[in-house]
C-alpha cells in the first residue's frame, strides 16, 4: 500500500523530517492542546472511566495463518492498526465504521493487525486522541509490530506529526486512504488526472519546510545586477512556497485537462439526447453491486471484484426494455461515508452521468449491517452533484444473502424499492418491468402507414419510440407508436386518409 502521496518535490531524511515538521507545525498554527470534555458541557454525561477506555474491536484482524504465505505478503503489504473516535451513536455504529475502514485497508492492499476505538466528545485538537490514549496506542504498536496507523477521519496537518512523533511510526487518515484506493483503481487518462488533482488538493495544505526548505531564493535585482552580490538582495520566495505554486500550476493545467475531457463527454450526451434516447444511471455505496448489476441488465462484461472502488470510470451500455425501448444505462464510481469533499469536487465531471439521468437506480447492500446509513451518504453525495430531484429506484442487491428482517425493514421505509439479486438474477425481470414503467415516455401517440422504402423511419421508431403495434400490409408497415414531437412531425405526412 503506497499510501503517501508522492511528488516530484524533494525530500529530506526522516528524522530530520519529522523535526522539520514538527517545527513548521508549532510556526504555523497554535495547536491548542486542550482537554476533550468540558465538565460543565450540557447533554448525556459518559462515564469517566467510560469515555477513557480504549475499546478493541474484534474481528478486524486479517493475519493469515500459514507461515509460507505471511511471509510472503508481509514483503508486500504494510501491517496496519486502525484508531477511530466514537463521538456519537451507539457501540455498533463505531464498530461497523471501524470495521469499514478495516475493508478499505484491505484495498489499498494492507494487513490489518488490530483496531480500537475511543469514546470522546470531539477528537483531540493536538493528538486526535489524547497524549495519553496516544502513549497506549504505540503500545498496541509495538505489541503488533505494526508499521503504519490508519485514522477514522481527516486529521489536520497538525494532528498528524503529533500523533506520529508519540508512536513512532506512520499515520495515515481516512482521506489518504481513501486517495490511495482510487490512485490505484484508476485506468482511465480521465480517471487519473482527476485523481491527482484530489490529491494534489489534499496535498497543498500539509507541504511541511524547516531550516534549509525555508531558505529564500534570491531576490529581484536593480540594473547591472549580474548574479550576486549588490542589488539581489530581497524576500524573494521560501522553498515551501515554490513547492506550493508548483502544485497549484500542475493543479491549474489538470483542471484544463478534465474540462476538455469534459467537453468530449458532453457532445455524447448531447447526441443522446437529440435521439430521445432515455438514460439510466446506476448510483450506490463502494461495493453494493453496481456493476454486476450493469451486466445482469445488459450483458456488458464489465469488471465486477468484491472490493471497495473496483469501479472509477464510468461505463455506459445499451439496454432495452421488456417494450422495446432503447434506453442507455450508466455504471458509476461507488460512494462511501465521509467520502472526501475535495475528490467529489474532482470526480464532479463524470457523476454529471447522474445529474443528467433520467432515471437513478440506487444500489444499496441488503445485507450490510447498516443499509440505511448507506443510503444517506449516497444521497447526500446525489444531492451535491445536483441530481436530487431526479427520479429514484431503490434496488436493494443480494437479497439472497441479507437478513430477512432488514429487507422488511428496508422495503416499510423505501416505498419505492425492489428486492434483486445480481448474483443469482432474482427480481431482475421486475426490475426490467419497473424501468420501462418509470423512463419519460414520449408524449404523441399516432397511427402511420409506411411504405417499404422507408425502413430506415420503421428503425427510427423503433429506437427513439415506443411501438404500440406493427402490422406489415400491402402498402407498407403499419405504425401505431408514441413518439416525440420532433419525430411526430416527420411522420405525418404518412397518416393513413380517414
Amino acid at each position: 500500500m503506497h499510501l503517501t502521496l508522492s511528488s516530484s518535490l524533494p525530500q529530506n531524511g526522516n528524522r530530520l523530517d519529522r523535526t522539520n515538521r514538527r517545527a513548521d507545525a508549532l510556526m504555523e498554527e497554535d495547536v491548542a492542546r486542550s482537554d476533550a470534555f468540558d465538565e460543565d458541557r450540557d447533554g448525556e454525561q459518559y462515564d469517566r472511566s467510560e469515555r477513557a477506555a480504549l475499546r478493541r474491536v474484534a474481528g478486524l484482524s486479517t493475519e493469515l495463518e500459514d507461515v509460507t504465505e505471511v511471509e510472503y505478503r508481509q514483503l508486500r503489504l504494510e501491517r496496519v492498526v486502525l484508531v477511530g473516535v466514537w463521538t456519537s451513536g451507539t457501540v455498533t455504529d463505531a464498530e461497523n465504521s471501524l470495521a469499514e475502514l478495516a475493508a478499505l485497508a484491505e484495498t489499498a492492499g494492507a494487513m490489518v493487525l488490530d483496531g480500537v476505538v475511543q469514546r470522546r466528545d470531539k477528537p483531540d485538537a493536538a493528538t486526535y486522541i489524547g497524549s495519553g490514549k496516544a502513549a497506549e496506542l504505540r503500545d498496541i504498536v509495538l505489541e503488533t509490530g505494526a508499521d503504519t496507523v490508519i485514522c477514522d477521519g481527516e486529521l489536520t496537518p497538525g494532528q498528524l506529526i503529533h500523533l506520529e512523533d508519540v508512536v513512532k511510526v506512520k499515520v495515515v487518515d481516512r482521506t489518504a486512504l481513501i486517495l490511495d484506493i482510487f490512485a490505484q483503481h484508476a485506468k482511465s487518462r480521465e480517471g487519473k488526472a482527476q485523481v491527482a488533482l484530489a490529491q494534489m488538493t489534499y496535498m497543498l495544505p500539509r507541504l511541511r519546510g524547516w531550516g534549509q526548505s525555508l531558505s529564500r531564493q534570491m531576490g529581484g535585482g536593480g540594473s547591472g545586477s549580474a548574479g550576486g552580490g549588490m542589488a539581489t538582495r530581497g524576500p524573494g520566495e521560501t522553498k515551501i512556497e515554490t513547492d506550493r505554486r508548483r502544485i497549484r500550476e500542475k493543479m491549474a493545467k489538470m483542471r484544463r485537462e478534465i474540462a476538455e475531457m469534459k467537453t468530449g463527454r458532453e457532445i455524447q450526451r448531447q447526441d443522446r439526447r437529440r435521439h430521445r434516447v432515455p438514460s439510466v444511471a446506476i448510483a450506490g455505496y463502494t461495493n453494493a453491486g453496481k456493476s454486476s448489476l450493469l451486466n445482469r441488465l445488459t450483458g456488458a462484461g464489465v469488471l465486477v471484484e468484491n472490493a471497495l472502488f473496483a469501479t472509477l470510470d464510468p461505463t455506459v451500455r445499451k439496454a432495452e426494455t421488456p417494450s422495446g425501448r432503447a434506453y442507455t444505462l450508466a455504471d458509476t464510481v461507488g460512494f462511501v461515508r465521509h467520502l472526501p469533499h475535495h475528490l467529489v469536487e474532482a470526480f464532479r465531471s463524470t457523476m454529471e452521468e447522474v445529474a443528467e439521468a433520467d432515471l437513478i437506480l440506487h444500489v444499496v447492500d441488503g445485507s450490510h449491517p447498516a443499509p440505511e446509513e448507506q443510503l444517506a451518504s449516497v444521497r447526500e453525495v446525489v444531492g451535491d452533484v445536483g441530481a436530487a430531484e431526479v427520479p429514484e429506484i431503490v434496488v436493494v442487491n443480494k437479497a439472497d444473502a441479507a437478513d430477512p428482517l432488514v429487507l422488511q425493514r428496508l422495503l416499510r421505509t423505501e416505498k419505492h424499492a425492489l428486492l434483486v439479486s445480481a448474483r443469482t438474477g432474482q427480481g431482475i425481470e421486475d426490475l426490467r418491468a419497473l424501468i420501462d414503467s418509470e423512463l419519460p415516455r414520449p408524449s404523441v401517440e399516432l397511427e402511420v402507414l409506411l411504405p417499404y422504402t422507408e425502413g430506415k423511419l420503421v428503425s427510427r421508431v423503433h429506437s427513439q419510440g415506443e411501438v404500440l403495434s406493427e402490422e406489415h400490409t400491402d402498402s407498407g408497415t403499419l405504425l401505431k407508436a408514441r413518439v416525440h414531437e420532433e419525430l411526430a412531425a416527420v411522420l405525418r405526412r404518412f397518416q393513413p386518409v380517414a
